[in-house]
């Protein structure tokens, strides 16, 4: 089987690459981690017009209608570049939610906006206490006339400061499912708390009160959202393998050259067999890293929710542990000046640190994955794994 990028894919890589170069190097990416905004809005408007937010979206809504492979190439130069703008939470996440489980009327609304770059999503669906668990819930949703009431609290949204909605995970009802309920961040009961992330990142906690939704503010049918969030989360983790390996490779191709040019003894330290042998190892887990990547990329698309999730949670459990090694390696060979601000390298290090805390680590998918082998045999930890499964 051939794993290599399409002749498409491949073009595509090569312009955003350009674009990194030309228009976000590290320097402007360190004045945009300062600013106000969190990220570039002029950037975000060229991926538009090079169609990167149309990419996973359908035709008939603007889209161009790509798979998960298309996206992880996007998501791999995401990681090399250090993006900040939330192509993750506004496309991968919120989009695909909408895509899936949105009515014809709101796909109709929110997804020709996406693609033009013109409106933003966030997901909205941890809680204080629940850890990784979408299932622990305790956001409410009662009926208020023909509408909903909304109260709660979310925590870690990402790119919630500059939302223009939020996805909402809530129970609706006197059953145990969940609904998901579209929410504008200017509705009275809303409030955002915003903070930076250690990456650069933004995110927030949101607290609702009292939140007044119109009756067409669902867009899951009632008691059907948990298998749709754990879907969502499942494309989520993909994507994020990607944008790991993508960083794992730039810290590679970064360490070598700086083992090329740095001298100690009047040579240059790469010559020393043993960094030698570190770099081998370095470059074996960047392959292996590729090879999860593009199982999970391929796997994210998949209909068969037991399949998916043994892949994903595979994916990111090795991605987590490997991206981790190659980071520690390269602040290592870098010396002292691995962890200054002023190096790049502190930079990835510090995303592949978030990326393997985000959407679960490498511990919690690597007991979602032995719990998936026997489920009938497995913990109550997997139950919400289980009840994601049926639900799908």
């Amino acid at each position: 089987m051939d794993f290599r990028y399409t002749e498409e894919q491949a073009a595509l890589q090569d312009t955003l690459r350009r674009f990194i170069a030309r228009d976000y190097g590290f320097d402007r990416r360190r004045a945009l981690v300062r600013s106000e905004l969190g990220f570039s809005a002029a950037a975000w408007q060229a991926y538009a017009e090079l169609g990167l937010l149309a990419l996973p979206l359908p035709e008939q809504h603007g889209g161009l209608g790509g798979n998960g492979v298309d996206v992880m190439a996007v998501m791999e130069l995401v990681g090399e570049g250090l993006l900040l703008e939330p192509y993750l939470s506004t496309v991968v996440l919120c989009a695909g939610l909408v895509r899936d489980c949105g009515s014809a009327a709101q796909c109709a609304l929110l997804l020709p906006q996406v693609a033009a770059g013109t409106l933003q999503l966030a997901l909205a669906a941890y809680e204080p206490g629940a850890r990784y668990d979408l299932a622990q819930v305790q956001t409410t949703a009662t009926r208020a006339g023909e509408g909903w009431r909304l109260n709660g609290q979310k925590s870690v949204v990402l790119d919630a400061p500059s939302a223009d909605y939020f996805l909402v995970s809530a129970r609706a009802g006197a059953g145990d499912g969940l609904t998901l309920f579209l929410v504008p961040r200017t509705r009275p009961g809303v409030q955002v708390l915003p903070y930076q992330t250690q990456c650069g990142s933004r995110a927030a906690d949101l607290a609702l009160a009292d939140v007044q939704l119109a009756a067409d503010a669902a867009i899951s049918a009632p008691g059907s959202a948990l298998g749709l969030l754990q879907r969502a989360i499942d494309r989520g983790a993909a994507a994020l393998c990607a944008e790991a390996t993508g960083i794992v490779a730039a810290l590679n191709r970064t360490t070598l050259a700086y083992l090329k040019n740095r001298k100690q003894f009047g040579v240059p330290i790469g010559v020393f067999q043993v960094l030698q042998h570190r770099m081998a190892d370095m470059y074996i887990a960047e392959q292996q890293c590729r090879s999860m990547a593009i199982i999970a990329a391929i796997r994210a698309d998949t209909a068969d929710a037991r399949l998916r999730s043994q892949a994903i949670a595979a994916a990111k459990a090795y991605v987590g542990r490997a991206a981790r090694f190659v980071g520690q390696q390269a602040v290592q060979l870098h010396g002292g000046m691995g962890v200054v601000d002023e190096m790049i390298v502190s930079h990835y290090f510090k995303r592949l640190t978030m990326i393997d805390m985000t959407f679960g680590d490498a511990d919690f998918h690597l007991a979602r994955f032995s719990d998936g082998l026997y489920p009938e045999a497995a913990p109550s930890a997997a139950a919400g794994v289980r009840a994601t499964q049926a639900d799908t």
